[in-house]
């Protein structure tokens, strides 16, 4: 099934973020490659693609799991959640309607 997970920044999170983000992506890249990552990426702080120092709120992540146990666990194993870039992680159950 595929679930979504969203994490909420703390505020001013971009030097943390910075730091931890090539364990992230690596993180990504290994779900990608076993073909269950759908989508993944931040939400800018601004209205801009390229936040600049504004930096980014969160992160969105939808990817298919066996059970919402083992998103939560994959989820708070992120190497966001232990640089502390993270304040909060929501993990739910998603189901893809479009595109089809």
């Amino acid at each position: 099934m595929l679930y979504a997970i969203v994490g909420q920044d703390i505020p001013d999170s971009l030097a943390k973020r910075l730091a931890a983000r090539p364990a992230h992506v690596a993180r990504l890249q290994a779900l990608q490659e076993e073909g269950r990552l759908i989508l993944a990426g931040p939400f800018p702080s601004v209205d801009a693609n390229d936040p600049a120092t504004a930096g980014f709120s969160g992160s969105l992540i939808v990817a298919e799991f066996a059970s919402l146990p083992d998103a939560e666990t994959w989820a708070q194993a992120d190497p966001y959640v232990a640089a502390g870039v993270y304040a909060q992680v929501t993990v739910k159950p998603f189901r893809k309607t479009f595109p089809s």
